[in-house]
């Protein structure tokens, strides 16, 4: 055995654990962690300008790619509690993400000293764990907990608050002897495939529902071929869009209120056999429930024993791991087409994807100011299938949701239950450092962009470069649109006379200075046919100088976007496509139309 400090132990687990991309600002009370880490020299570190920047550059780090653990780290006091919006988002879309804060010393708890906050029980209800260690001895064993927690039935975040002096004691350990201990994944049983099969295959219009349980599970690659085995559609869900790429004949697009394609909601108000796998049946998703279940049996699979039935009670209820259950699923759906009793839904199938070639919204305005559904129309001729696109909120996200492609698993990262503010950016970053080389865009409105807008400079210091689309209305969009309700529209205007830079026209901040005076580069589009050399411009920027680039699109103040109460009361408030030039980066042209 080794004596060592307890962070230079904690530093080598974290190697082990395979969690080496740190993302923090130092400080006093943990300037004993920053130094195992230096004298380590083997763990990256981005250093942030705010600790919820960080934290969400760990989320969206964990988000990016297979196995990938974020870790955020801070000091005492304000850097854990800066950290709770991004436990939150992280912990609502079952992310898993480590943050370590430093504390007082462990005598000194009870004394309200200087910046000693109890984060433990502030951290609780937003992680699978909270703990302030107080033992030395501990922190080996706190840490390998956090790892199996994190990876354990539904993942989540875990926050380790390690006061100074702990930090600094010294203990025995060795690392050959430490080993992470292996998650816990519940699974399916061929018995309960069989009867999930039973249900399903008794419709005559049966549906599949991808949940974000399906990717963090890696398993699309069975929800696909599971698909194409029974000929069965697919409804992904917005954490689970990519689970099957938007141009396979089998995705039969989303469904909800909001994020929701028309030809997603017509299909599954036809459908009467539906099962969700890795899915929470959000609000958002479902709207009513009287009307999202009427007349449809629902099987519903989940890692998380208490999703069953939290939202209403399906007609079977099964507790597993994504993966797992597809992988049950496909081998009871094999055995049942070799003997010849699953039924032929190729007429159901391509009823689906007749409306997915009909029930279109209009993209092509050549309005000036523009029309958002404009810019998304060019993002879809401009990014390639490859692309990773990042968003958060509001009426950008949504609009971003109905309009743009996404072609494969990890490709769509959104915070989609917590959905704070400012999320974009810093997330972007992290999965710039999550998948090297590869294409990202976000996307952002421009109150989205202005919160944590500071974190742009890490991208310069860091050369984390991608592309941020900010579609600027200088207004609170969604809140404005849901301000409609109440008639009014009450303090959600940004728009004012910058003295400093009358060539904004009222639009207020200037995103183009602000931008380039934190080290980036960045394009204003005013114009819709000036936008694919915007695009064109904003790459070859990136690729000069490896910084961010922003492209401002300049847009109309007032749009309001599709959205309604319930699956079959959706409001379209714009015009929707009458032909294939209406829209034509539609995944299927409108040729029923002409």
């Amino acid at each position: 055995m080794t004596k060592m400090r307890t962070v230079d132990a904690a530093i080598l687990i974290l190697e082990k654990e395979g969690a080496t991309e740190i993302f923090g600002l130092p400080g006093a009370a943990i300037n004993p962690f920053y130094s195992a880490m230096k004298d380590h020299g083997g763990i990256n570190h981005t250093l942030a300008r705010h600790v919820e920047g960080a934290s969400h550059m760990a989320d969206g780090y964990s988000r990016a790619a297979e196995g990938n653990i974020g870790v955020c780290t801070g000091t005492s006091g304000p850097a854990g509690t800066d950290m709770i919006t991004g436990l939150y988002a992280a912990w609502a879309d079952s992310v898993p993400m480590l943050c370590i804060t430093g504390q007082a010393p462990v005598a000194k708890l009870h004394k309200e000293d200087f910046q000693a906050v109890d984060i433990e029980t502030i951290a609780a209800p937003v992680t699978k764990l909270a703990m302030t260690v107080k033992e030395p001895g501990q922190i080996p064993g706190a840490f390998q907990k956090a790892f199996y927690l994190m990876r354990s039935g539904r993942p989540g975040p875990v926050l380790l608050d390690l006061p100074i002096d702990v930090q600094m004691a010294e203990i025995e350990f060795d690392i050959d002897a430490y080993e992470p201990l292996a998650p816990n994944k519940p699974a399916a049983t061929r018995k309960q495939a069989e009867k999930a099969l039973d249900i399903l295959l008794a419709g005559k219009h049966p549906l599949i529902v991808a949940g974000g349980g399906v990717i963090s599970a890696e398993a699309s690659a069975q929800l696909v071929e599971l698909a194409e085995l029974l000929s069965i559609p697919v409804i992904p869900t917005l954490m689970g869009w990519g689970s099957i790429p938007d141009n396979h004949p089998l995705m039969a697009g989303m469904v909800g209120l909001q994020t929701a394609h028309r030809y997603g909601n017509a299909t599954f108000l036809e459908s009467d056999a539906v099962i969700g796998i890795g899915n929470r049946w959000a609000n958002r998703h479902t709207g009513g429930l009287d009307t999202y279940t009427k007349g449809r049996k629902f099987v519903h699979v989940d890692i998380e024993p208490t999703q069953i039935g939290r939202v209403f009670s399906p007609d079977l209820g099964i507790v597993s791991d994504a993966a797992a259950a597809l992988d049950v699923l496909l081998e009871a759906a094999r055995g049942r087409k070799a003997a010849g009793t699953v039924p032929d839904y190729t007429s159901w199938a391509n009823e689906c994807a007749a409306r997915k070639g009909s029930l279109q919204r209009k993209t092509h305005f050549d309005n000036v100011p523009m029309k958002p559904q404009r810019v998304y129309e060019e993002m879809n001729k401009a990014f390639g299938e490859d692309t990773t696109y990042v968003s958060t909120i509001g009426l950008s996200q949504i609009a971003g949701a109905q309009m743009l492609h996404v072609f494969g698993p990890r490709r769509w990262i959104n915070a989609g239950q917590a959905g704070p503010l400012g999320w974009t950016g810093p997330a972007a970053l992290g999965v710039v450092r999550g998948k090297p080389g590869q294409p990202v865009v976000a996307l952002s409105g421009d109150y989205d962009f202005q919160f944590m807008i500071e974190e742009l400079a890490v991208g310069a210091q860091f050369k984390l470069p991608y592309i941020h689309v900010v579609v600027n209305n200088s207004y609170l969009g969604l809140i404005r649109q849901s301000q409609r309700g109440f008639k009014m529209d009450y303090h959600v205007s940004l728009a004012f006379e910058n003295i400093n830079s009358p060539e904004t026209n009222g639009y207020g901040v200037d995103h183009i200075k602000v931008a380039e005076g934190l080290g980036c580069k960045a394009v204003r589009v005013e114009r819709p046919e000036d936008m694919p050399a915007a695009f064109a411009e904003a790459k070859r920027l990136m690729d000069e100088f490896q910084v961010p680039v922003v492209v401002e699109a300049i847009l109309e103040r007032v749009t309001n976007i599709a959205m309604g109460t319930e699956l079959d009361n959706v409001n379209e408030f714009n015009d929707l496509a009458e032909t294939a030039a209406d829209a034509p980066t539609a995944i299927m042209a409108l040729s029923m139309l002409g």
